[in-house]
Order: structure tokens, then sequence, then C-alpha cells
């Protein structure tokens, strides 16, 4: 990827408002579009088409954030943009002597949703990671049923080679939201049935499905971050999903992805390998959307109302 020519304006301890000239922040706003078309446009393209990439696609589809929002900028709170009539038409924008600055008011609904974050952020970050899961997620997604996810795409071993790995392997996915999934029957075998009130207690660093979601948790705190940290956990996030499905049971070698073959020991040593790394890469990522989370809230009053995780 181009480094940007100007650096982009980080955390800032005070509340201080930062006004950037119109050239240094449009070379910003450029640079990040220019980073997010080369995953948007082929996106769209295929849209245009109607076709469906199952690994490229998802963090699209299940993640509710437009390309053209990934697209754009933004400098978070504390900084105002000079000569940005663009910025001044947005909703979440207001007008402070001549410049455009994100307005610290609307963050008084998205309190109980920051301090949500920051707990989860923060005691993710506090445990140690676990790396017994080998990807069985996906598997058990297509565990007995007819019903699959991904119907285009071949199982590797077919059905009943699918269903023989999950019955010989003790299933220890930590995440609800993959959990959710689960086939009826893969749920019992789980180690533990999980509902969406394990996740502030279950969430754990190694997770695949942990990391691709900081890029969710760094979209919700838009505006009011610098846009930079959602295209990093963007990109990594496409990195882990195609870790995560080359270890499911679909083929898909027609995508140019070889399969990580987690039924072995050498898939398993592959696909713990590879977990470990992005925990590595994850780290940094968390800590910055943490601290991003106890700035936001050292901008706003102590009462509010709103409705995540399930919203806003």
């Amino acid at each position: 990827m181009p480094e940007s020519p100007v650096a982009a304006p980080r955390r800032r301890s005070s509340h201080r408002l930062t006004v950037l000239p119109a050239d240094d922040w449009r070379c910003l706003a450029e640079h990040h579009r220019e980073r997010a078309h080369i995953w948007t446009q082929p996106h769209l393209a295929r849209a245009r088409r109607r076709e469906k990439h199952p690994v490229d696609d998802f963090l699209f589809e299940y993640y509710n954030l437009s390309p053209g929002q990934l697209e754009r900028w933004h400098p978070g709170l504390g900084v105002a943009l000079a000569d940005a009539p663009e910025y001044e038409s947005l909703g979440a924008y207001v007008t402070v002597d001549g410049a455009a600055t994100v307005d610290p008011a609307r963050l008084e609904r998205r309190l109980p949703g920051l301090r949500w974050t920051r707990d989860l952020l923060a005691r993710t970050t506090e445990r140690d990671p676990t790396f017994g899961c080998f990807g069985l997620h996906e598997w058990a997604m297509v565990y007995r049923t007819d019903d699959v996810r991904h119907p285009q795409l071949d199982l590797r071993l077919g059905a009943d080679g699918t269903a023989d790995v999950v019955d010989s392997h003790q299933l220890a996915c930590t995440h609800v939201d993959a959990f959710r999934f689960f086939t009826p029957a893969a749920r019992p075998l789980n180690s533990e049935v999980l509902t969406r009130d394990h996740q502030l207690e279950r969430e754990q660093p190694g997770c695949l499905h942990a990391t691709m979601d900081l890029y969710r948790l760094a979209f919700r705190m838009l505006p009011f971050i610098e846009a930079t940290v959602v295209l990093d956990t963007f990109e990594l996030a496409i990195e882990v999903r195609r870790t995560d499905m080359a270890a499911s049971p679909y083929d898909l070698t027609s995508l140019g992805l070889d399969p990580i073959p987690v039924e072995t020991a050498a898939g398993k040593a592959e696909y713990v390998r590879r977990q470990r790394r992005f925990t590595e890469r994850a780290a940094p990522l968390r800590q910055h959307l943490l601290e991003d989370c106890e700035r936001l809230l050292s901008f706003a009053p102590e009462s509010a109302s709103c409705c995540w995780p399930g919203g806003c």
C-alpha cells in the first residue's frame, strides 16, 4: 500500500479543536479513498454482474457498512476541516468558525455502546489467547444439514466426511456470533452453549472471528474516530476471512484458495500458526480502539440511552 503523504491526526489528550487546512485533509481523504477502492471496486463490479464471492464479499454482506461509507475518510472528534462543504452537509457534522467538525453532542446516544465496546476490548485484551478450536465452527455450520450457507460450493469431504470430522473432535468455539450459526445438531457438541450474555465473558484474542469483529467495533465508532483504523481492521479482517474459509469444509480451489485441512495434524498446525500471527497483528489494533473508546468517553456526559450491541 502507498504511504499517506500527510500524517493522519491521531488520538489527542485534550479537547482543543485542531483545524486541518484543505490541502492536507483532501490529501488524506483521497489516499483513504484509493486504499479502500482496492476492496470496494471489485465488490461493486461483482454486484453489477450479479456474481457472488463467498469469501471477499463477506465483509460487505455480514457487516453493515456500505462500500461508500468505507471509502469516506473522517478525521475524528476534535479535528475540524477547513473549506469542507461536503462534510458540512453530513448529519453528524457542525460548522465551527468556518470549519466542519464532528458534533460532540451526538456522542450522548452512543455512550452505552461505547462503554460496552470498551469493556469487550479491555476484557479480551486481558485474556490469554486459546488456539484449540482449529476453525471447526465452519464445519459445525454444515453439520448434518442440507441447508448449507454456500450451496454453490462443494464440501471437500462430502456431507458424511464432514460430519465424521465434527464427530471426532471436541468443538471449542468461544465466539457467540459464530456459535449462533451452528446447526441444531452441532450446538450440543460445543464445549459450552453460548448466548449473547456470554460475549463479555468468553471473547478471547486467539479467536479469528473476534479479530474480524474489530472491523465492526471500529466502524461503529465512526465518524467520531479517525477512519484509517477502520481500513486497518478491514484489511486484517479480509486476510482472516480467507484463512477462515480455507480451513472450512468447503472446496475453494476454484477461487484460488488452497485448503487448510484441519482434519489432519499438518492442517491443524498450519491453522494454529496463522491464528497466532493474526492474534499478534490484532493486538495493537485492539489497543488502538480501546484508547479511542476511552477518549470518546472523556468527551461525553454520563447519561445516555442506546441499543448496542444489537444495534445503533
